[in-house]
């Protein structure tokens, strides 16, 4: 959270031309552990970004550096075209993190109203409230706020700067499916009028469907980078699924694994689904030679993609980070 009195927030203080975020090989050790092995990542003014990857991917570790609370080891990091800290401290740059920041005794508009006074300019209290939606809690103490709630607490905290960029990590953490929905809306109704949002999460449907742009860590390093649909395609292939009365016979499950570009056959109960780089070849198959019916073709989903590409093994010369 940006504590600076500095006479900067609000996003029409940044030029177009330069890019919110800027990583150019950056490495980050702890001692003889390398929590980020050299990422390179560009963000645009005005993109929504997802930042995706299991445990010890590196992830909390690149956004610290990005928020100014870490250097890297060797690499660079602007935002903006200036050093982090800089950046954060011309009130271009707010985050929401996973915990912390909060005094428990004070109300949720007392937190607020104290919030910005640290800023020499801000958006009103009223409004922020009503952007983060917890107008209706806002005599409430913190203290006795559900875990969601305080998260859009830090939510309406971070919009007092206007910043230009945003910086979230893990921001729906102990929020409902409701709060979930109406946080999201939110964010992308910021990030059609400019805003640009930088988040980490574990929800991948959140990333599928709110972020222009998928950024995907594992072992430290950026193993894909692109929209939600070129992410998807990275996992090749199709999955065919039909539903045959009475089951299929062994005999044909057998020729089905046999099919050219066939990697996996899944039986349950009468339903199959084959996993397959010809799904033409799978569905004549079926149709043709079975008593299949109810055939449905779809592209492999995020979730295969997250999997297939962050589950190479750990390279064997340098131990990973415990969960940065």
């Amino acid at each position: 959270m940006n504590t600076t009195t500095a006479p900067a927030p609000g996003r029409q203080t940044t030029g177009s031309d330069l890019l919110a975020v800027a990583l150019t090989g950056a490495t980050k050790t702890f001692g003889r552990t390398a929590a980020v092995r050299g990422v390179d990542l560009h963000v645009r003014p005005g993109e929504v970004v997802a930042l995706l990857g299991p445990n010890g991917a590196g992830k909390t570790t690149t956004l610290d550096m990005i928020l100014g609370l870490g250097t890297p080891t060797t690499g660079e990091v602007s935002l903006y075209g200036m050093p982090p800290r800089t950046a954060v401290a011309r009130g271009l740059v707010a985050a929401v993190l996973q915990s912390g920041g909060l005094l428990p005794d004070l109300t949720v508009k007392e937190m607020v109203t104290y919030t910005a006074c640290l800023f020499a300019r801000t958006r009103p209290v009223a409004e922020v409230l009503q952007r983060a939606g917890i107008t209706g809690i806002a005599d409430r103490k913190v203290g006795k706020c559900s875990g969601g709630e305080q998260q859009r607490l830090r939510f309406a905290m971070a919009l007092l700067a206007d910043p230009a960029l945003l910086v979230l990590d893990e921001p729906t953490t102990g929020m409902d499916v409701d709060g979930r929905r109406r946080f999201w809306q939110s964010i992308r109704a910021d990030g059609d009028e400019g805003r640009t949002v930088l988040f980490a999460t574990h929800y991948l449907e959140e990333a599928d469907v709110y972020a222009d742009r998928i950024v995907l860590m594992a072992r430290g390093l950026v193993v894909a980078d692109g929209t939600t649909a070129e992410v998807k395609a990275l996992a090749s292939g199709r999955t065919v699924r039909a539903t045959v009365p009475g089951g299929l016979p062994t005999a044909d499950l057998h020729r089905l694994g046999d099919l050219s570009g066939v990697d996996e056959v899944e039986v349950r109960g009468e339903s199959v689904l084959v996993h397959t780089a010809d799904s033409d070849a799978v569905a004549r198959y079926l149709l043709d030679a079975t008593t299949a019916r109810d055939l449905e073709i779809t592209a492999r989903a995020l979730e295969d993609a997250f999997v297939s590409l962050t589950a190479a093994p750990e390279p064997s010369t340098t131990p990973e980070g415990s969960d940065r």
